[in-house]
């Protein structure tokens, strides 16, 4: 306890210090930006510079939540170090992820879509030239990313951010930690490294080795699989343990609202005789249960037959789009004799990733739906921000008691 005491007090301490140095504000970078879920998740003590996404329907989206005062709509391809205005305290990328999921056909950081990365990296390289480097970068994609080409795509994003002259550690964070969706991802934190790494390791930012936790076995085998160079250039991140989460699939569904367009009666038939003898023995047992329950269905072809597969954990599967070679998630409403089935709706899908109910989504459920699916959960970044992003910030540059 006076461990976590003191390096609350250490780390709030060099922020209040930082914010009173003319009213200094923490700003950043987005890339791939989306809907502007990393925006929302970093708050407001956070300034955006300049977002960027090719994808004109995300970026009205973007616009129409946030104004388009910073936004460029275009390929990141054609942005350069001298678009970038000023000098930002951080780069988010979540770079896309098709050809690096499991779902992909594993040409990695070869293929057009998560090629993308590439172009980080010459921004980075064209920043650093002008030295206007962020002090912080955050890469987000599918733990995929991990294995992809037998590692060899992460490696190279470790070797791009050392030739960058960065610091680097990731962690893997399920959102279900703090949403009720299964939805891992994977979060690549690197920093420059203009303060001494005891530092990081006296405020608690830094810890000497891998927390099962956050670093999973997969992650350190990536990780003692790297060059050399890259493995000395490896930070171990810590994270504080997440609260427990008290929300439910159950909670964030509508189940009364009578503008929810329900299956007919034959087109749940049709979905429960997809299901294998093990997924039928799902509904009968949330059917004895006694309490109304509600499931998540994806569709899968299992041994060239397709399968419709339903959980009753409390928890939705991981949200996924078309792009990502996946069909949109049904739900089952289980209470008792009646059963019930439908399309997630896209405000629900919005709940799941954390989203305020204020949040403006398209009006077109395959745009809403895509803008979900393919972003941020809120509260991830939100998590992410507080305990690393902020302090990191905060640390990255030499600070004045007087001042």
């Amino acid at each position: 306890m006076l461990a976590v005491l003191l390096r609350t007090m250490f780390i709030a301490s060099n922020i209040s210090i930082k914010c009173r140095m003319s009213g200094y504000m923490n700003s950043f970078y987005e890339l791939f930006a989306g809907g502007g879920m990393a925006r929302l998740g970093l708050g407001p003590n956070w300034r955006c510079l300049f977002a960027n996404d090719f994808d004109e329907k995300k970026a009205d989206a973007y616009a129409q939540n946030f104004g388009s005062t910073h936004l460029c709509v275009d390929d990141v391809a054609n942005v350069t170090a001298c678009d970038l205005p000023d000098h930002a305290d951080l780069l988010w990328a979540s770079f896309p992820c098709q050809d690096l999921s499991l779902a992909g056909k594993g040409v990695g950081l070869s293929g057009e879509r998560s090629g993308a990365f590439w172009q980080v990296s010459r921004l980075l390289s064209e920043l650093r030239a002008q030295d206007r480097q962020p002090s912080v970068v955050v890469l987000e994609n599918v733990v995929g990313a991990l294995s992809s080409n037998d590692g060899q795509d992460f490696a190279q994003i470790a070797d791009s951010l050392l030739r960058n002259g960065y610091r680097f550690g990731a962690m893997v964070l399920d959102a279900v930690h703090f949403v009720p969706q299964s939805r891992p991802r994977l979060f690549i934190v690197a920093v420059l490294p203009n303060f001494a790494p005891e530092l990081a390791i006296r405020s608690g930012l830094e810890r000497s080795g891998p927390c099962a936790h956050w670093h999973p076995n997969r992650l350190v085998e990536a990780k003692l699989a790297l060059a050399k160079s890259c493995q000395e250039s490896w930070v171990w991140w810590n994270l504080p343990t997440p609260p427990k989460r008290v929300q439910v699939f159950a909670d964030l569904i509508d189940t009364e609202s009578p503008n929810i367009a329900w299956h007919t009666s034959e087109e749940t038939r049709r979905l429960l005789d997809m299901m294998s003898p093990v997924n039928h023995d799902k509904v009968l047992v949330a059917q004895r249960s006694g309490k109304p329950c509600v499931g998540g269905i994806y569709r899968r072809t299992r041994l060239g037959v397709q399968r419709a597969e339903v959980r009753f954990d409390d928890v939705a599967g991981c949200l996924r789009t078309a792009s990502g070679g996946s069909s949109r998630q049904t739900i089952l409403v289980v209470d008792g004799s009646k059963v019930r089935s439908r399309l997630l709706a896209t405000r629900e899908a919005a709940r799941l990733m954390g989203l305020p109910e204020t949040y403006a989504l398209p009006t077109n459920y395959n745009e809403a739906y895509s803008l979900t699916g393919d972003g941020l959960v809120v509260p991830v970044v939100r998590f992410l921000s507080r305990h690393l992003l902020t302090p990191l910030a905060s640390l990255s540059e030499p600070l004045s008691i007087a001042a």
